[in-house]
């Protein structure tokens, strides 16, 4: 406390100085406290400029900040991990807009000490003669020094004023201090700025509390309007702002000295002008894309209006899933976090139809999930939106459900609550590691898994053992997606393309290579006779319209049967029909080379890791080891000389199809039989609890 006084009290003698100036070359105070705030803002203007060039750069990362949120929506450390990186990289300091907040308080402690202590600051009395000024107040008006607190000085020049007899003899030359503060006149248009407003004493010093909270309106709504930051607030916020603005300068200006408040009401006033300056000095415009936020902005009006409507669909569709028809009678459940995730259902799904007499009961997030299009009575669809989600799950009553969901009973979904014994059934949605890509502990609350691969069943084991977690039913089922993408490869017309068709497919993660090297790697091999498609994947065309605009806008000039930019995810043809596949991590290299018998190149670019402790188990992710053996790996570094590598994938694919195939059979367990097996497993584990179920129900109560 100390050290905050001595620091507050030097601040107040710098203030001192600089408002002594002002009051002696204007000689009245309310003007010289007007010309003393206008000289704070001009030396606090540096700091202004510093903060209109930070808050370019935070609007000018928006986009980029709304893409990791996106990227990291379920590992909140990596998003801030990107988060740092992104703001290293634009130099971009959080903590600069507090910078002026930091700076008024020291000046508002210090022209309190001002307004406090005129003796001090404006007439310049030494410190001896102060203090028995002081304690002649105290002892006129029968108090202790203590008593008079921080206003001590004020009293005594109302008290001079009053009765300056009463001061004539404390020191040799009082007379000569006695009429410099009786000159002393902390009046301005009628109000004592040396007086702290009060409704007891209601007078004219009122106003300045009231002036305080217009000014604070006027400097929002003006800000609303011109601020960097403040434009890109939704009105509830800026108004939000405003209204806080206004309460808390009003009650400032009321518990302090009139003084005080008449700074802080011009202070607003001026900040209007430091405003207008600043966007005149450093323009927002020459830095920022308004068009891909005004294209943002649409785009997140327009979901938030499509959720109001899907909120009524999905409380119609969970009442039917709670009808009395349901109850008692659902036997197994699908849940699909999107319309994308029935196909990797689908070999599962066809078996059980197939086979079992089973009503398939679906559960979705995606209100246009397409399996609300199959023509199929024993598919009961229903959508239900995130909040009613949790619920639902939670008051589950199904003797099994299916789900690719990892981290059950981490986050929103949970086990249900009504009904203890359903079994849960993890259903992998990828065949590679399932240690590096979920995050610790995602698949310990599951009863069983059905498990793509070998590699998948050891690291499960291994997972439980490092957890100490309940052993699970591990099923040795296969990849249903590949063997419908083979299935429907073999059924194709092989027809050699003419020119060689170069396949781009990147993943969405941060670092892929839409956004980190897709220039140099168009560069490198538009024009070398090569038929070149362009397919982003389906979540960064959705998440990044703007950004995917942008890109299409970019290499329009290029459009052409040999260059095209593929954003309807509707058919596989293109994949099917590709002689090579370019990606960085994305699974669908090995969706495409294991359903083609055809070479990927991968793109080392950030490697997508959510489980940091991966390495724990040692046992080397199939993600990693599988990228030389069905092509090659080039660094990103080396995209720009990428034309020999392609040429030389594509002139030994041959070589490469005896080497994937063999992968692909040693790889997957029940290749062309998944859904056929994962359906046996089911039908057993239902008909094995319908069987308890029986002989629980005939024995005696």
């Amino acid at each position: 406390m100390e050290i905050i006084n001595t620091i507050i009290t030097g601040i107040g003698t710098l203030l001192g100085w600089l408002m002594y100036g002002c009051y002696w070359l204007f000689r009245n105070y309310g003007v010289a406290l007007i010309v003393f705030t206008l000289l704070t803002k001009v030396v606090m203007f540096p700091i202004s400029l510093l903060v209109q060039k930070n808050s370019i750069k935070m609007v000018k990362m928006k986009p980029q900040l709304d893409m990791l949120r996106y990227q990291y929506v379920d590992d909140n450390d990596a998003f801030l991990d990107a988060q740092s990186a992104l703001y290293k990289k634009e130099r971009y300091n959080p903590m600069a807009g507090v910078i002026p907040l930091l700076l008024q308080l020291p000046i508002i402690f210090g022209l309190l000490d001002v307004v406090y202590k005129p003796l001090k600051h404006l007439l310049h009395l030494s410190p001896e003669f102060q203090q028995a000024l002081v304690e002649r107040t105290a002892q006129l008006m029968s108090v202790t020094v203590e008593d008079l607190g921080s206003t001590a000085q004020l009293f005594v020049i109302n008290r001079v004023r009053a009765m300056p007899e009463c001061y004539a003899e404390i020191f040799s030359g009082t007379e000569q201090i006695i009429g410099w503060i009786q000159d002393l006149n902390t009046t301005f248009f009628g109000i004592d700025l040396a007086d702290t407003p009060s409704f007891s004493a209601f007078g004219g010093g009122m106003l300045i509390p009231v002036l305080a909270g217009l000014s604070a309106l006027l400097m929002c709504w003006v800000q609303n309007k011109v601020n960097v930051l403040q434009i890109e607030q939704n009105k509830l916020s800026q108004w939000g702002m405003t209204a806080f603005m206004i309460a808390f300068s009003a009650f400032f200006a009321f518990i302090v000295p009139a003084g005080v408040g008449l700074y802080w009401t011009f202070g607003n006033l001026f900040s209007i002008g430091v405003m207008f300056l600043c966007n005149a000095i450093i323009s927002p415009k020459k830095y920022i894309d308004y068009k891909v936020l005004d294209e943002m902005k649409r785009t997140a009006a327009a979901d938030k209006e499509q959720k109001k409507k899907n909120a009524a669909l999905a409380k119609k569709y969970y009442k039917e899933f709670f009808s009395p028809e349901n109850k008692g009678n659902m036997k197994i459940m699908f849940y699909s976090e999107g319309s994308g995730f029935y196909k990797y259902f689908r070999a599962l799904i066809e078996a059980l139809l197939n086979t079992t007499d089973l009503t398939i009961h679906y559960v979705t997030s995606d209100p246009n999930d397409a399996v609300f299009q199959k023509n199929e009575p024993r598919i009961r669809p229903y959508y239900v939106d995130e909040t009613r989600l949790i619920s639902l799950m939670m008051k589950l009553e199904a003797d099994m459900v299916v789900m690719t969901t990892p981290d059950l009973e981490k986050y929103h979904i949970k086990r249900s609550r009504v009904k203890e014994n359903v079994e849960y059934v993890f259903m992998d949605h990828g065949c590679g590691s399932d240690n590096m890509l979920y995050r610790t502990g995602a698949l310990d609350n599951y009863d069983t898994l059905l498990v793509v691969s070998r590699e998948q069943a050891i690291e499960a084991r291994a997972i439980e053992k490092l957890r100490h977690v309940k052993k699970k039913r591990i099923i040795e089922c296969g990849y249903g997606l590949i063997d419908d993408m083979i299935s429907a490869y073999d059924a194709m017309d092989k027809t050699e393309n003419q020119k060689k068709t170069i396949l781009i497919a990147p993943s969405w993660q941060y670092d892929n290579i839409m956004d980190s090297c897709l220039d140099d790697m168009v560069n490198a091999l538009y024009g070398k006779g090569h038929r070149i498609v362009i397919r982003p994947h389906p979540q960064y065309v959705r998440r990044f319209p703007v950004r995917m605009k942008e890109i299409i806008q970019r290499y329009q000039d290029k459009a052409s049967d040999d260059f095209i930019i593929e954003t309807d995810f509707s058919s596989n043809v293109t994949v099917y029909t590709a002689d090579l596949l370019i990606t960085d991590w994305s699974g669908i290299a090995f969706e495409f080379s294991f359903t083609t018998d055809k070479p990927s190149l991968f793109i080392n670019t950030q490697m997508k890791v959510v489980n940091e402790d991966w390495q724990k188990i040692p046992l080397a992710p199939f993600d990693i080891t599988a990228r030389s053996k069905v092509g090659r790996q080039v660094e990103k570094s080396e995209v720009k000389d990428l034309a020999p590598v392609v040429d030389e994938l594509l002139a030994h694919q041959e070589d490469y199809k005896e080497r994937i195939a063999a992968l692909k059979q040693q790889h997957f367990y029940n290749l062309g039989r998944s859904g056929e097996v994962g359906a046996q497993y089911i039908v057993h584990r239902l008909e094995r609890r319908h069987k308890k179920q029986i002989a629980h129900a005939g024995k005696p109560g």
